[in-house]
């Protein structure tokens, strides 16, 4: 079988995986306050440009969005996002066990438009019963989205100013960042985003870490007692080496990018094999996850083959699916995959 499921499904970069056996028998102080985990912070914020932010170190995606969303909100606030934003739809309901409701938008391609969230937030306090509504307190976005697609520096400007506007955080997920950050169609930078967002994460999970996600608070605005926070939540881990030695080799000899570029040159050649072969895409994806639409026998008959994800129901004979690339895709696994289609 041949896996475009999803961009984790294998287990990490040989060399963090070495960094992790090299320093496996140092005894190092717990809960992300070894040296490797300090190490790994000042690297970011240089590739960030923000010397004085502060970045902490948490296992994996759900658990670091519902951590960040339920410390910065009150607890009469809830959180802007897209009806298609993973916190509204594939978290479980993670936000809202912590009492936060996800307020939804309408999007475009799986992208928040800056007007919308400006009306939105502009006719809520509009509204003479507003006490009695669940306040807009951040605003929450994916980049690259859940379709693949990606915030143009201007329209990331843009939702940034109305959050300043209402004075309300802007938050962005960035669990897939680096295949957005090395697309070939961007003009956002790592600096651009740590610049124009109040908070966001460097994904490690999906781009070539075993686990991790590294969080970045860039306006000295990190929650008070925030490391409380996290351990109330479960997500404070003892062994904190275990993830400050994975981001601090990520961020050593740009491998987070060289990993990055690798994925997106794989997507790239995969959207050319797809395109040659005939599929229809759903729509046009710059980065690692690309989307088409297949008939749904056509669909049964090659999942004997390749696994991929479903996505959602694009009519009663059609589906769309979703092929990811990953650090781990090579030429071999789409030579194979021709073979098939």
């Amino acid at each position: 079988m041949i896996s475009f499921e999803s961009d984790y499904i294998a287990g990490a970069h040989p060399k963090i995986l070495e960094r992790l056996s090299e320093t496996n028998m140092e005894a190092l102080i717990g809960y992300g306050e070894d040296k490797y985990c300090q190490m790994a912070e000042e690297k970011i914020k240089k590739a960030c440009n923000r010397p004085d932010a502060k970045v902490h170190f948490l296992v994996g995606g759900t658990q670091t969005n519902q951590v960040v969303i339920s410390s910065m909100l009150a607890d009469y606030e809830g959180v802007i996002a897209a009806t298609s934003g993973h916190i509204s739809v594939h978290e479980g309901g993670a936000i809202e066990f912590t009492g936060h409701k996800v307020l939804t938008l309408q999007a475009i391609d799986g992208k928040l438009n800056a007007q919308d969230i400006d009306e939105y937030v502009t006719t809520f306090y509009n509204d003479g019963n507003h006490e009695h509504i669940v306040f807009p307190g951040m605003v929450y976005i994916s980049h690259p989205t859940e379709y693949g697609t990606l915030y143009s520096k201007s329209e990331l400007t843009a939702i940034s100013n109305v959050c300043k506007k209402h004075n309300i955080p802007l938050f962005l997920d960035g669990a897939r960042l680096g295949y957005g950050l090395a697309s070939r169609q961007t003009d956002v930078t790592l600096p651009d985003i740590a610049e124009l967002c109040d908070v966001f994460y460097i994904g490690g999970t999906k781009v070539g870490a075993l686990c991790g996600e590294a969080v970045v608070f860039t306006h000295n605005n990190t929650p008070k007692h925030f490391i409380t926070k996290m351990k109330q939540r479960g997500a404070l881990l003892a062994k904190g080496r275990l993830l400050g030695i994975q981001f601090d080799t990520l961020f050593t000899n740009d491998l987070y990018m060289e990993i990055s570029r690798h994925a997106i040159e794989m997507a790239e050649k995969l959207k050319s094999l797809l395109k040659e072969k005939g599929y229809r895409f759903y729509l046009e994806s710059p980065t690692n996850q690309q989307f088409i639409i297949l008939e749904n026998e056509q669909m049964s008959k090659l999942a004997q083959n390749v696994c991929f994800s479903f996505w959602e129901k694009y009519d009663d004979n059609h589906t769309i699916v979703r092929f990811a690339t990953s650090w781990s895709t090579t030429d071999d696994d789409l030579k194979e995959l021709e073979k098939v289609l």
